[in-house]
């Protein structure tokens, strides 16, 4: 058998895309391999929502052609979100065979095979009915403990920042029974928590295509996989403020398997910002929906995103945006500096006129209030005992282990012949600002 090595940047989304290109390669007669050495195909599933994502794919091409010089006949790939952005521009890179967006994957052993016959190759044809529904992904990780579902593909939002929807297209969202038997499956393998994925989970919604007024929404597919076994845990992300609803929120609470963690994006605190990010609520909303949160989930965890330094941010915007995280005190933070991306609204319409020493130093003022807050809200947790799922070591110490509560929250404990996959009880000792440290109560 031919074998492939692929490597993977990005979000979530991208490890799903990955065993679905590994499924789909393997019933043409490739099997994985974990080293560029062993490989007849490299193949890299790139991510473009910030510039350092892409340097480090470019960075890594120069290694798959020295790999190619070293070995003729290897063939090497640009996959995802890069492929789509960049299409032919990355077939003028000297290590570059093919080119395949998020949506051309099932033509991948063609493109493959078209490479040694008539060289380089592209699809990057975007569809409006991809799902990729009806392929069993192949799992790629090893502790066989979490696994990510795909739930459906594209976005339909187009923040002006974002090149999401230029690059994986249109919003579709997938045949729930195809959901429900691919999370059976992951049961009956064996998995004890499963991630429902989506650029916007909120707005998941299948109409059956013989009688469109049959339709499933959010929370009515997150109940149904719920149900499958009530010790399996499951967890969503992306969740969007304009679209969550209470009906997401009163199916958590029903259902204790269902993770108490959400992680609803904010981008700013900024009325002037959101309207400028074309976010489509307001700063009122967004706390509107915090409350809500906290009405009806008082044991949840919030996490969020944020960008420093958009276009047209000033010092009151900045600050609006500190306020809102001592208001909302979020658990964590995914922290960022605005990084202008080609195609978008932003970049056709909008100066990048915040000077990078100043989105720097706000960067740093939102991750020192962060980093105090987390710190905070990990305090209160000394003393409490929470069940977590045992994820594998931890990265310090093979003696300890590694697993999340529910509300998401990182626990460090000694491993005392426990394993990857079984749930313990913790008791919290202590704590930084990222982990709790723990003790097992037996």
């Amino acid at each position: 058998m031919n074998k492939v090595f692929i490597e993977t940047y990005g979000c979530q989304m991208n490890v799903n895309d990955s065993e679905v290109v590994l499924s789909i390669l393997q019933k043409a007669g490739y099997a994985r391999c974990d080293t560029l050495d062993q490989a007849d195909l490299i193949l890299v599933n790139t991510c473009s929502v910030r510039d350092n994502a892409e340097q480090r794919v470019l960075g890594r091409l120069d290694v798959f052609r020295q790999e190619k010089k070293r070995r003729g006949g290897v063939v090497v790939g640009v996959l995802g979100c890069m492929a789509q952005r960049l299409k032919e521009k990355l077939l003028e890179n000297p290590a570059v065979d093919l080119v395949a967006g998020p949506d051309a994957y099932r033509d991948l052993p063609r493109l493959v095979e078209a490479v040694t016959a008539s060289g380089k190759q592209l699809n990057t044809i975007l569809s409006h009915e991809e799902t990729y529904g009806d392929i069993a992904p192949v799992r790629m990780d090893a502790g066989g403990v979490s696994a990510f579902i795909s739930i459906m593909r594209g976005c339909n939002n187009v923040c002006s920042y974002c090149i999401v929807p230029f690059v994986r297209g249109a919003e579709r969202s997938r045949d729930p029974e195809s959901i429900v038997r691919e999370a059976a499956a992951l049961i009956q393998g064996g998995y004890k928590e499963i991630s429902l994925l989506g650029q916007n989970v909120d707005s998941y919604c299948w109409k059956n295509p013989e009688d469109p007024s049959v339709r499933v929404d959010f929370a009515g597919l997150l109940e149904r996989v719920a149900l499958l076994d009530p010790k399996v845990r499951i967890r969503f992300a992306t969740s969007h403020p304009k679209d969550m609803g209470d009906a997401v929120l009163h199916v958590m609470a029903r259902y204790p398997n269902i993770c108490k963690h959400i992680h609803l994006p904010v981008q700013s605190g900024s009325n002037v910002m959101l309207e400028r990010m074309n976010r489509k609520y307001t700063r009122e909303h967004y706390l509107e929906r915090i409350s809500r949160i906290r009405e009806i989930l008082p044991d949840c965890s919030v996490t969020t995103d944020v960008i420093a330094g958009f276009s047209g941010e000033t010092d009151e915007d900045h600050e609006a945006t500190m306020s809102l995280f001592r208001q909302v005190r979020y658990d964590s933070a995914f922290m960022f500096q605005y990084s202008e991306r080609p195609g978008t609204k932003a970049s056709r319409h909008y100066l990048d006129d915040v000077p990078l020493a100043v989105k720097t130093a706000r960067l740093s003022e939102i991750i020192a209030l962060q980093n105090e807050i987390s710190l905070e809200n990990n305090s209160r947790c000394i003393g409490q005992c929470y069940e977590v799922l045992v994820e594998g070591p931890s990265k310090r110490s093979e003696e300890e282990l590694m697993g999340r509560t529910s509300q998401n929250r990182t626990c460090v404990f000694p491993a005392r012949g426990h394993k990857a996959g079984e749930y313990v009880t913790v008791r919290v000792l202590s704590c930084t600002s990222a982990t709790l440290r723990c003790e097992v109560v037996e």
